[in-house]
């Protein structure tokens, strides 16, 4: 595998940063998560775009313009032959004093890899995810904003922790007014009748690739897409219920906290959207190679 950092290939080996780079040192730095598939780079401007929009929230200038950031993210995909894949794509505060004091890092470091990843088995998206709530909150707006992809994902570690503790894949966070965010990794949507409805980006989600994707999606469907304060008794409550993120794709969710959702098993919304998505992937995206 060659990784690309600030504008060089390394064997993966050889691919080093420095102890004294703040991203390390303090997760001070953003990053995305990025899919390929069938020789395509997918959504790669939005996330691109998002990846600027972190940098402008923490005051961090990237040494590249949109255009190389994209190039670099294609060229590696390119320089590792990845047809179908994963891609992280970091921006560190770069190297500084032990002090936190983000003057003293002179130039952020930029890094990309391309490898693959597999979040969870087989074997869940063909019969569903039994998911738990956990006592550990979302990251307040006030506090460190959770629309910011930065490198401190200590808050989703933790939850994820726990449900671990729980012999659960993954768990529901809720915010500080007890309303459902999302999941450690992944955002979260129900179906109600014909409705789908997923949390508001107030309510601390994330500003979802994959969940803007899913939502025109389901709207081409002909379902009718919402985004209200959803509480737990809404999950428990549900038809149905999946999680959407660029590493998760689509999965569904057949039991939270205990309660069976729908027929406890894969509902037919679910299994159609996940149809749909996985025909989009496979048909556009910016090409790799020519």
């Amino acid at each position: 595998m060659k990784i690309y950092i600030d504008g060089q290939y390394y064997d993966e080996q050889n691919a080093k940063i420095s102890v004294f780079d703040h991203g390390l040192l303090y997760g001070d730095g953003i990053f995305e998560g990025i899919r390929a598939y069938n020789s395509r780079v997918f959504r790669l401007k939005e996330h691109i775009d998002r990846l600027f929009a972190s940098a402008k929230a923490i005051l961090l200038t990237i040494p590249m313009t949109h255009a190389e950031m994209m190039a670099a993210v294609v060229d590696t995909c390119r320089e590792n032959g990845v047809k179908d894949g994963y891609i992280r794509l970091l921006v560190t505060r770069g190297i500084g004093t032990l002090g936190l004091n983000p003057r003293t890092c002179k130039r952020p470091s930029v890094v990309v890899i391309a490898g693959k990843i597999q979040l969870y088995p087989e074997e869940y998206y063909q019969n569903g995810l039994d998911i738990i709530t956990v006592p550990t909150v979302r990251n307040l707006h006030s506090a460190l904003n959770p629309a910011i992809k930065s490198l401190n994902y200590l808050n989703n570690i933790l939850a994820k922790i726990e449900a671990n503790n729980g012999g659960c894949e993954e768990a529901v966070m809720l915010n500080s007014e007890g309303f459902v965010a999302e999941c450690t990794g992944d955002n979260l949507f129900i179906l109600k009748g014909r409705q789908l409805l997923t949390p508001p980006l107030s309510a601390g989600a994330l500003y979802g690739i994959t969940r803007g994707v899913v939502m025109d999606l389901a709207r081409e469907s002909g379902l009718s897409v919402a985004e209200p304060n959803l509480t737990r008794y809404d999950l428990f409550n549900a038809d149905e219920c999946f999680l959407t993120g660029t590493g998760a794709e689509l999965i569904p969710v057949v039991k939270i906290d205990g309660r069976v959702i729908g027929e406890g098993k894969p509902g037919p919304v679910t299994r159609d959207l996940v149809a749909q998505y996985r025909a989009l992937t496979n048909r556009t995206g910016e090409p790799i190679y020519g």
